[in-house]
Formats: structure tokens, C-alpha cells, sequence
């Protein structure tokens, strides 16, 4: 049918993001579905940012990337990984560019939200073993009680040796989990602010409530807890000083909803952005200029540390680089571009009334791009320019990949960062682009598997320019 006038201006002139199945092309959507396969699989291998590590590395090494070697000289079209620490990685492909017209950077982070263990973990009390945790990151803190739950973590025994654990995942683990209280008995807690129903010292995670050979002497469960850990592990309980242990949700990621248009799991925060970061990195031959996926740790308490973006070693590599060519670091990284891969917040209809209509990002209208994070008046944030907001609009458009602005929420309602200020900070021009998200944060997050695609490919898109 012949459109009106109107509707014709109406096409040109309005902003009007579509739902990504009525404007993609035919058969894209079982393609966005095959790959989520492969995403549902990462997400089930990689529960913390040493498993995603472990598990990036793993994929690069099968589409022949090599470790990094600083003073090494590399071609164009060579491969590399740069491992920190175990805990965030690297990956780039020499380009056919010298390095002085800069680097193409996809930024993404790979903690999630979870609960730590504390340094001396282990106590009894009425014949109940326990862990005391202290939560890492924003989370809230009911979600995490009354549902399974695995351990996962890495001791460094005394003779330098490591020791990796993970219990709850294999279908013949057992699983742990932290109690509430029964609502008969529930009428004080009633009283408690939601924020404060359940309370950070109440995170004490259930692990056991036998007896070390039938005894009852003191704590004799929780010597039968360190009978089980150092007869499979080889630890004491002195060892889990120099441990770093997490809980985790022991649910397996899976489709969501009658038409499996949805994935329900833990962690997309932010590996629904780092997989597609990964995927587009292997999947790049002879790029133009020289491209990087990162996949950076700590996140989610600051990117403070050794393994986080707040830190210098992101701008080392680059350096390293840099010094291939006899080129000083800075005169790259100024050059350089970034898109800052991480999540945002799904409109939710339940919740509508911290979410700004008209800004907010929605499932299935393609990835999110955001000019701006942080809270109130833009605190915390880099605030991308227009000319460079400009740039990334039309290589989406260009590329026909669906996209669509996003905001975390309505300007006093609260917000959040991401890695993008700490990228801005070394002069690189950088904007957030990522996977809108429905219960961000939560034990069990759930997004749409068009717009995991449609994320993916902006990062392939970014690296082939």
C-alpha cells in the first residue's frame, strides 16, 4: 500500500526505533539464534573472570591466536593474546596500517556481580557449617538467598602450587545455598527496608551438617567440612588466606519465553557484551588498523586494581605496540578509538516508573548505544562528543545493524559507570555500546538474543573500518 505524505515525513523526519525481526533481513534471525548458542555455552564455562579468562584464551588459541611477547616484532595479520594475571585478557590483530593512525579498542568487562568469600571463611554453629561472604558489587542482597548456588575459586597453597575449585556445576555436585527466614516467624523482618531485608552479615552460605566420624566433639562438622576440602583439594583452613573463592548461581543459562526469543542466566553482566567483543576479534583477517578486544576484571567495584582499566596496563600494550614501529605510546593512543562494550537497562513495563520513556533502551529494537552513563548531573562519566556519536551512527547505518539509544534511567532515580571514563581519560575517543538488560544485576538476568547479534556485529562492523 502507497504511503501517505505523512507517513512518508513521518519516516524521514522521526526517530522511531523498529523491533529488530520486522527490519532485519530474511533468515537473520535463525543466524542471531546460532550464535546465541555458542554465547549460552561461554556463559555456562565462564562464571567468573578467571573461568572467562581461561576460556577467552582457550577460543583464541583455536583460531590461532600466540601469547604476546613484548619486544617481539609482529606483521600485519598476525594474531596475539596478552594474559593479565588470569584475570583479563587481551586480544588483537596487527593491522595493515602502521600502528601511528591508532588502534580500534572494543572494551568489555568480565566480573559479574557475585559474593566473595571473607579471608577465614569457615565457622559452626548448632551443628551447621557455614561461609561468611562479603557480597562484590551492587547487588541486592534477598535475590541471593533460597536458591542454589556453586563455589568456584583458586588457592595458592604455601609451596607456590594452585589449586582450582569449582562444586555445583556437574549435574552430580552438590549444591550450597543461604537460608531466610520462614515467613511465619517473618513479622520483624517485615519491618526491614527492602534494601536491608536481608543483610550483608546474613550472607552465610549452608555447606554442611555432619560430623567428622560420627564425634561430638567442638566443631566436629566443621572438621569433617576440612576433612572433605583437604582429602579432594590438599588445603587446610590456613589456605583459605591466600585464596580467592566465589558464589555463584548454579542455574545453566537457557531460552526464555514460549517463542525462545530471550536468554535467562547469570553473568550477562557483562559477558553478553564481552562474547560478542571476543567473537568479532576472531573472527577479524587483515583488518585495516590494528584492532583490540579487551576483557577487563573489576568492573563492577570501581576497575580499581591490577586486572582492572583504572590501571595502566590496557595503555602498556599499546606502548608495546607502539614501540614495534618506533612510535611513542601516546602518539597512538591519541588516535585511537573505542567502543565501550557494556550493558544497560531494559525498559521493563512492571517497573516503568524509573525508566525515561523516550531514552530508554528496549528488548529486541538492536544494541544500545550511550552517549553518557553516570548519575545525577552526569557524574562519572566521559560523555562521548557528538562528532564521535556522529561517526558511530552512521557506520551502524551504513552497516544496517539495528541500534537505538539508551539511558540507565530517569535523571534522579540513581546510575551507574562503566570502563568508558577510564578509556576517555587516556585521550581516546570512546562511547558505550551494549546489550539492553531485564533485571540487571539480579542472580538470573535475562536479554534478547537479536540484540546479542546485532551487538556482535557492531563490534565486527567497528574493527573492518
Amino acid at each position: 500500500m502507497e504511503k501517505t505524505k505523512i507517513e512518508e515525513m513521518k519516516e524521514k523526519l522521526f526517530y522511531n526505533p523498529k523491533h529488530a525481526s520486522c527490519v532485519i533481513n530474511e533468515g537473520e534471525t535463525e543466524i542471531a539464534d546460532g550464535f546465541c548458542e555458542g554465547y549460552k555455552a561461554f556463559l555456562d564455562k565462564a562464571k567468573t573472570e578467571r573461568e572467562a579468562a581461561s576460556e577467552i584464551i582457550a577460543l583464541a588459541k583455536a583460531n590461532g591466536y600466540v601469547e604476546f611477547i613484548p619486544g617481539e616484532k609482529y606483521s600485519a595479520g598476525e594474531k596475539v593474546y596478552y594474559n593479565n594475571r588470569g584475570k583479563s585478557v587481551i586480544l588483537c590483530v596487527i593491522g595493515k596500517r602502521s600502528i601511528i593512525d591508532g588502534v580500534k579498542i572494543a572494551a568489555a568487562h568480565i566480573d559479574s556481580p557475585r559474593l566473595d568469600l571473607k579471608p577465614n571463611p569457615l565457622y559452626e554453629d548448632t551443628d551447621i557449617a557455614l561461609l561468611k561472604t562479603h557480597y562484590y558489587g551492587g547487588i541486592k542482597k534477598y535475590q541471593w538467598t533460597a536458591i542454589p548456588l556453586s563455589l568456584h575459586g583458586a588457592v595458592a597453597l604455601k609451596d607456590g602450587s594452585v589449586v582450582n575449585v569449582c562444586v555445583g556445576e556437574d549435574e552430580e555436585d552438590p549444591r550450597f545455598v543461604i537460608t531466610d527466614l520462614l515467613p511465619h516467624l517473618g513479622g520483624e523482618q517485615y519491618k526491614r527496608t527492602l534494601k536491608d531485608g536481608i543483610r550483608g552479615e546474613e550472607l552465610n552460605v549452608l555447606v554442611g551438617s555432619r560430623p567428622f566420624m560420627n564425634d561430638e566433639c567442638s566443631e566436629a562438622v566443621k572438621l569433617n567440612i576440612l576433612s572433605i576440602l583437604y582429602e579432594k583439594y590438599g588445603f587446610t583452613e590456613t589456605d583459605f588466606l591466600s585464596a580467592e573463592f566465589e558464589v555463584v548461581p548454579a542455574f545453566r543459562a537457557c531460552d526464555i519465553g514460549f517463542d525462545r526469543s530471550m536468554i535467562g542466566a547469570y553473568g550477562h553482566d557483562d559477558r553478553v557484551c564481552a562474547y560478542p567483543a571476543v567473537m568479532a576479534a576472531l573472527d577479524a583477517e587483515n583488518p585495516e588498523y590494528t584492532i583490540m578486544s579487551v576483557l577487563t576484571d573489576k568492573e563492577e567495584t570501581g576497575s580499581d586494581g591490577n586486572t582492572g582499566l583504572h590501571s595502566s596496563y590496557m595503555a602498556y600494550f599499546i606502548n608495546y605496540l607502539a614501540a614495534m614501529e618506533g612510535y611513542d605510546g601516546y602518539e597512538v593512543i591519541r588516535k585511537s578509538e573505542c567502543l565501550s562494550a557494556d550493558v544497560t537497562a531494559a525498559f521493563d513495563p512492571t517497573f516503568s516508573d524509573v525508566l525515561e520513556r523516550r531514552n530508554a533502551a528496549y528488548i529486541n529494537k538492536g544494541v544500545a548505544v550511550m552517549k553518557y552513563t553516570g548519575s545525577g548531573g552526569k557524574g562519572g562519566t566521559s560523555d562521548a562528543s557528538a562528532e564521535y556519536m556522529g561517526k558511530v551512527r552512521t557506520m551502524l547505518d551504513n552497516a544496517n545493524i539495528v541500534w537505538q539509544v539508551g539511558e540507565l534511567g530517569k535523571v534522579d532515580a540513581g546510575g551507574g559507570g562503566t570502563v568508558a571514563k577510564y578509556v576517555a581519560n587516556l585521550d581516546i575517543d570512546v562511547v558505550d555500546i551494549g546489550v539492553p538488560v531485564l533485571s540487571m544485576h539480579a542472580p538470573f538476568e535475562t536479554v534478547s538474543k537479536l540484540d546479542v547479534y546485532m551487538a556482535y556485529r557492531a563490534f565486527s562492523e567497528f574493527f573492518k573500518q
